[in-house]
């Protein structure tokens, strides 16, 4: 035990990430308030976070929400898309203790680490499905979840933010590796964007059908070779473990994006393996190729790694 505790904890950005971490820590009893778009606070203000989860149940938290954050906090939790994060941060006025991101992708580690300074900030991740259908409700689809966190600098401090997530039923882990931390869910994120967004299939379909099979272990062999030469010791073997044990109608957030006519996070995912790849003099074909299909398909620029 580390002797500290957490005595106020923000979260900025409440989609589906941060709707449902806000929503189970508020309901178990952690000081915690949502930092949001001005209609969206006064939102959940109103009526609370409603959450549907296969894991935890359905239920309605209430969390203070605001639409800016002018009184420091012992941990802020960003969880915006990466897309809108200089945005969002614009509505963080205090200086948070402690700093922890749950986004996708490399690059937001660099933009929080200016702004807060590279002492108070520490790498997470989380492992979830889930979505917001509307302002204040959260809908988690898929029992898998888990959040893991390293920073050797802000260790104690991590480890009361695990504490405190598992009190709320999410399991934490803190790790000693930020490269574990964040290529652990790359590669396997990246594989699984770029299959279900590139051919709008779940899962299931994907692992059943040999020629689409052949693409996701390329994409996570491709992955994974990036990873090592990034430090990170994570292996083909465990990653298509996972994926294979994953229920067959996962999707991706990426693909959800597609559907609903938002931009897809292509740059935050495929991109930043590709360039990563190219820091390393390595190539990733089959996520570069992938990654072209899903900008057509959801009529945009892709990144510049991939042309």
């Amino acid at each position: 035990m580390t002797g500290i505790t957490l005595h106020s904890i923000a979260v900025l950005g409440p989609g589906g990430v941060g709707g449902f971490v806000a929503g189970a820590l508020a309901r178990a009893g952690s000081p915690v308030t949502v930092v949001a778009r001005e209609e969206t606070a006064r939102t959940i203000a109103e009526h609370g976070l409603r959450v549907q989860s296969v894991r935890l149940g359905d239920f309605t938290a209430r969390p203070a929400a605001v639409p800016a954050l002018t009184a420091p906090v012992d941990a802020l939790l960003v969880a915006t898309k990466a897309g809108g994060l200089n945005e969002a941060l614009d509505r963080v006025e205090a200086e948070p203790r402690l700093v922890v991101p749950l986004l996708n992708g490399l690059d937001h580690m660099a933009t929080l680490r200016e702004r807060f300074g590279a002492e108070r900030v520490a790498t997470g991740t989380i492992r979830i499905e889930a979505d917001r259908p509307a302002p204040g409700r959260v809908v988690q689809t898929s029992p898998f979840l888990r959040v893991d966190l390293a920073g050797p600098h802000v260790q104690a401090e991590l480890e009361a933010l695990a504490a405190a997530l598992e009190a709320a039923a999410i399991p934490a882990q803190v790790l000693e590796s930020e490269a574990e931390v964040l290529w652990r869910k790359l590669v396997r994120l990246n594989a699984l964007a770029c299959t279900t967004s590139a051919y709008d299939l779940p899962l299931g379909p994907i692992r059943s059908t040999p020629e689409l099979r052949a693409e996701l272990q390329a994409a996570v062999r491709e992955g994974v070779e990036v990873a090592r030469a990034e430090g990170a010791t994570v292996t083909a073997a465990e990653v298509m473990a996972e994926l294979v044990d994953a229920h067959a109608e996962l999707g991706s957030s990426m693909q959800r994006d597609i559907a609903a006519g938002r931009e897809p996070e292509l740059d935050q995912i495929p991109g930043a393996v590709l360039r990563a790849a190219a820091r390393h003099g390595l190539r990733c074909p089959t996520v570069a190729r992938l990654t072209l299909t899903i900008a057509s398909r959801a009529g945009i620029e892709p990144p510049a790694a991939a042309r």
